[in-house]
């Protein structure tokens, strides 16, 4: 599948600024840039930098005071790969490769040693493997009320698990925490989401099973093989779409994703699109 996305972003700055943006679409093997396209009014130098590990693609610029505007737009073809299976075991940390073992850790937002019990009490009995992450994201789909504006940068999974709301940066947070608590490796990724409504940069995760990170969406709002991954990370914290250094005012944000060929959906899409189907990554 082909799509096309972006984001314009509309600054105004009292004093001369930094910026560090993450809002480009990585290029891995599952997702190809065909085209892209940055605007940056008034021009500005700037640096770019992807890691070697193809999680994240950044750019840093130091803009003067006034107005800043940003406009990025991509081509990307997406062939993520699909299985239709439920019995996929999980890896025990003594058999974790170690660059994965990082993912076991509690982080900032992602507190799973305070959510242990409660991790052991939902889903201790629950089948171990693809199974168990599934029932954890049906879990917050059902217990967690998804209430726009219900929290703020300062909110962790802790928070969301006591308060029971929150939005998909929450969700995914409390999915990460609970795999954590269970021994299963999460990471937060950040992208754009085809048929999101309204649109916006997106939050899910991913588990760490078998051999290879699947992807989960606790939200349910858009379909897993219709995400276009910007960045991943431990959580939040390290995949902001933009990290300000200055006194700076977003006054406009517009994302925007649509299928190639199709028109933007406008409907939420029906939950069993993600009943069998997992979406893999390297």
């Amino acid at each position: 599948m082909k799509f096309k996305l972006g984001c314009q972003l509309d600054y105004d700055l009292a004093t001369d600024s930094t910026f560090i943006f993450n809002i480009c679409a990585i290029e891995n093997e599952y997702q190809q840039i065909l085209a892209r396209s940055l605007e940056i009014k008034p021009d500005c130098e700037r640096e770019e930098f992807i890691d070697p590990d193809r999680k994240n693609s950044y750019f840093r610029l130091i803009a003067p005071q006034g107005k800043l505007a940003i406009a990025y737009q991509a081509i990307v073809e997406l062939k993520h790969h699909t299985d239709k299976i439920k019995t996929i075991e999980e890896t025990s940390p003594a058999q974790l490769p170690l660059e994965v073992v990082p993912y076991l850790y509690p982080s900032r937002y992602c507190q799973s040693d305070r959510l242990m019990k409660l991790a052991q009490d939902e889903f201790g009995n629950c089948q171990p493997g693809y199974a168990r992450v599934e029932a954890v994201c049906d879990w917050i789909y059902q217990k967690i009320d998804y209430i726009s504006g219900s929290s703020d940068s300062h909110t962790s999974a802790y928070d969301t698990a006591t308060e029971r709301a929150g939005v998909c940066r929450d969700f995914a947070h409390l999915g990460i925490a609970f795999c954590r608590a269970l021994s299963i490796p999460a990471r937060f990724v950040s992208a754009y989401a085809w048929q999101l409504q309204p649109p916006d940069f997106h939050a899910c995760f991913e588990a760490y099973l078998g051999d290879q990170w699947y992807l989960f969406d606790a939200t349910r709002l858009a379909p897993t093989n219709g995400l276009v991954r910007i960045g991943t990370g431990r959580d939040a914290a390290d995949v902001a779409f933009a990290t300000v250094f200055g006194a700076v005012q977003l006054n406009q944000m517009n994302v925007y994703i649509e299928k190639l060929g199709d028109r933007v959906a406008e409907s939420k899409p029906e939950s069993t699109a993600y009943s069998s189907i997992s979406t893999t990554f390297e």
